[in-house]
């Protein structure tokens, strides 16, 4: 396949690296457009009121173009500007983290993949339930070897896969379950700090409930060691309130 790969941790990540030479061990044609720097949680922001650069990187069998914007930037102008041809798949990630449930909507990786699917390019977001990845390389193998697996062909337009890796060597990892995103939403908590000067500053933290979680679901299943596939698709009309509406008015 011809890959656009993406991310939202920044183009040196460790999740990135590790997919990039995945996938090119695997035979595929890489082509990676990723931001300089860590976009996460940026959602599908898009630059407008900036101009944006590239950098090029080319170090270690490594090569790739780095942009300084968003997610959302690299997979618009890799598209439409940087690439020669259109992709067969635009892939994001390892991220480093978990996307599941409302992390769909904030996070970055997502966001990168959903752009690809807007534009009706199959597309995959691919996360580690882990902040701090040391090694990712046997998620990656994984992954390369999962493509040619999907039927992307018969995947109804614009729908993005969602990948999810539970916090374990991927040996020890249980087997993939397809399953739909948790739906329950954070209890956000922020810190409150103060600088060097006495001034506050707030940083934010927060979890899912335990209690609220469904145990069919990827918070749940990614818990008790599953690796986890949701297909998602941004279609964010409500059809229940819609039939409301319409006979109200």
């Amino acid at each position: 396949m011809n890959i656009l790969l993406a991310n939202d941790d920044g183009i040196q990540a460790i999740g990135l690296r590790s997919l990039y030479f995945a996938l090119k061990e695997a035979g595929h044609e890489v082509h990676c457009v990723a931001p300089v720097t860590e976009q996460s949680a940026v959602g599908h922001a898009v630059t407008l009121s900036m101009p944006i650069r590239v950098k090029h990187f080319k170090e270690n069998g490594f090569v790739g173009q780095g942009v300084y914007g968003t997610p959302v930037d690299c997979v618009k102008l890799g598209l439409s500007t940087l690439l020669d041809k259109r992709p067969d798949l635009v892939l994001s990630g390892i991220n480093a983290g978990a996307n599941v449930g409302v992390d769909i909507l904030y996070s970055g990786t997502v966001s990168a993949a959903t752009e690809g699917a807007l534009m009706e390019i199959p597309s995959m977001a691919v996360s580690m339930d882990n902040f701090n990845p040391e090694d990712l390389s046997g998620q990656a193998r994984y992954c390369a070897e999962l493509l040619p697996r999907i039927p992307w062909t018969e995947l109804p337009r614009k729908c993005v896969l969602n990948l999810n890796f539970p916090d374990l060597p991927i040996e020890d990892a249980k087997e993939l379950i397809v399953c739909p995103h948790t739906r329950a939403s954070y209890d956000d908590i922020y810190d409150t700090r103060q600088d060097p000067r006495g001034r506050p500053y707030y940083w934010l933290s927060g979890a899912i409930p335990p209690e609220r979680i469904s145990a069919d679901r990827d918070r749940a299943l990614l818990t008790r060691g599953h690796v986890t596939l949701t297909p998602l698709h941004f279609d964010f009309t409500d059809r229940e309130a819609l039939g409301l509406l319409k006979s109200t008015f």
